[in-house]
């Protein structure tokens, strides 16, 4: 018996358009990797070697020893510590104080809810600079014996933290009462009827329900935290205090900077935001995904 062979399938033609827009993509990607991959390229490469032929050109060799360089010139296990104590209690209290605000927004009813939410996210809308010279004198005036070295807010972690808690809340703030005004109330109203507290509301029935949405605020929060680099230069003035994002200028001499040690410190600094992302990649974009379907 004699089988026929099914026709295959005819190839949808490749329309001009669609190519351009592949090419367009590819580019756009390219032009955003080249500072990057030229990065990796000058610190593979030992100075000496760039100075007599130039960057561009084709190397002689490529070593990772201004990796290692970098990492012990500038004493960056001492300022990663420094960050830690700065960007884990920003993130916990920034996610904290402003799930409290967006709870209390989102299921409760009155008159000035929507006023509250406006000052919390009106400061988003202040640029940093314009505070630089009251905040700095307020830091220097605020007197708190016991609590920093100093007794003062500034050349302190804590007034880092401050600063990050006050300006990151808003846009916080904004995003949860948003999210949990898309959770069902029957859930809040049964609670209260069978007579649940209103910490119990929060932090036992709606704080578990937006896990998504934390998670993907903590990743950002993280991220903008760890990378800022303003606010420790304003407010930091001793160097053994300093996040690592600052403590690279100690890579940078009095007289003479290598670029090639410069970009291998730099690398080594991008290293941890990469590490927080691609471990809470699953729940930074189940975070901002979810709910988009709901009307």
């Amino acid at each position: 018996m004699s089988t026929m062979s099914a026709p295959g399938k005819r190839r949808a033609p490749i329309r001009p358009a669609r190519v351009l827009l592949h090419v367009f993509l590819a580019g756009t990607a390219l032009a955003w990797l080249a500072p990057l991959l030229w990065a990796v390229f000058s610190a593979l490469r030992p100075y000496s070697e760039t100075s007599a032929k130039g960057y561009v050109s084709w190397p002689d060799t490529l070593s990772l020893d201004n990796f290692t360089h970098a990492f012990q010139q500038s004493d960056m296990l001492h300022y990663f510590g420094n960050t830690l104590v700065i960007a884990v209690p920003a993130v916990l209290l920034t996610l904290f104080l402003s799930s409290c605000v967006a709870f209390y927004v989102s299921r409760f009813d009155f008159r000035l809810n929507l006023a509250l939410l406006l000052v919390f996210t009106a400061g988003n809308l202040l640029p940093q600079q314009v505070i630089i010279t009251p905040l700095y004198r307020l830091y220097l005036l605020t007197n708190l014996p016991g609590i920093t070295a100093s007794g003062k807010l500034y050349d302190s972690a804590l007034g880092l933290v401050l600063i990050h808690v006050a300006f990151q809340s808003g846009f916080c703030a904004f995003v949860l009462s948003n999210y949990m005004r898309s959770l069902p109330h029957e859930l809040t109203e049964a609670a209260l009827v069978d007579g649940a507290s209103v910490w119990r509301l929060y932090w036992q029935i709606t704080l578990p329900l937006c896990k998504p949405a934390m998670a993907a605020l903590a990743t950002l929060l993280s991220i903008w935290i760890y990378n800022d680099f303003f606010w420790a230069l304003v407010l930091i003035s001793t160097g053994e205090n300093m996040p690592i994002t600052s403590a690279l200028n100690n890579l940078s001499g009095q007289y003479f900077t290598d670029p090639n040690l410069v970009a291998a410190g730099s690398l080594l600094t991008a290293i941890p935001t990469l590490v927080v992302y691609f471990a809470l990649q699953r729940q930074f974009v189940s975070g901002l995904t979810l709910g988009s379907n709901k009307g």
